[in-house]
């Protein structure tokens, strides 16, 4: 059984600890845009009748709700995250959906996924992956539950590419988002964010580790100026 680092029940503690301002604070530090860049992301996998899909770190099930949406009524989802006052939050928001009847919620690291190998057609994350403390573990198991001609759609936050619009970024990111986030929710979550962000591998080298674990026909696709890219693998048939 895998077992969370301190840093890893951490994260876990402090995405708790913000499960119920989550969506509030993201609609409104993102001015919206967040929900634009996973429509976005979602449109990237190609799930047939009757699939399944993975959505990793899954939060408050804003992305398995997009691919219900996107896919045809037969298709299943599973909602994974560590942390358990989130699932609590997506489950209240999956209640009062069309599409809940179709979503699972499984209270699960991305290091150690319950399921069997080959199991899902694709596999969804956003915003997580920078959060799991072995990434390098976590892509290998999400390449292990993929099926053969299964697709992996990563969405993350970037570092814009341009100096001039960087350093903007990185005031708003630095100053403002802490002091915003700590007046309706908790600061060092909101301190914790820009930190991951910046420490955050390179384009170049996270498509690296994603060949590593295995993932073909690699793809980075930047959104809004490169403040998020989404990254695209798929497991080679055979």
């Amino acid at each position: 059984m895998f077992e969370l680092s301190d840093k890893g029940r951490g994260v876990r503690q402090m995405f708790d600890d913000i499960s119920q301002r989550y969506d509030l604070l993201n609609r409104l530090l993102s001015f919206g845009i967040d929900r634009r860049w996973r429509r976005f992301a979602v449109s990237q996998l190609s799930i047939p009748k009757d699939g399944r899909v993975l959505d990793i770190a899954t939060g408050t099930c804003d992305v398995a709700l997009e691919v219900a949406a996107q896919t045809d009524p037969s298709v299943k989802i599973v909602g994974e995250d560590f942390t358990q006052g989130m699932l609590v939050q997506g489950q209240v928001k999956l209640n009062g959906s069309e599409h809940g009847s179709r979503i699972m919620l499984v209270n699960a690291p991305c290091e150690e996924i319950p399921h069997p190998d080959a199991t899902f057609d694709g596999i969804t994350i956003a915003f997580g992956i920078r959060n799991v403390v072995d990434r390098q573990a976590g892509l290998c198991e999400m390449f292990r539950v993929l099926k053969p001609g299964g697709r992996a759609v990563i969405l993350e936050f970037s570092n814009p590419r341009s100096q001039f619009f960087r350093q903007i970024y990185y005031f708003y990111f630095q100053k403002i988002l802490p002091t915003i986030g700590g007046l309706i929710s908790k600061r060092s979550a909101y301190q914790y964010l820009p930190d991951s962000v910046i420490e955050f591998p390179s384009r170049e080298e996270f498509s690296g580790m994603m060949g590593k674990a295995g993932f073909q026909r690699l793809q980075h696709c930047d959104l809004t100026f490169g403040i998020s890219t989404v990254y695209v693998g798929d497991k080679p048939v055979g």
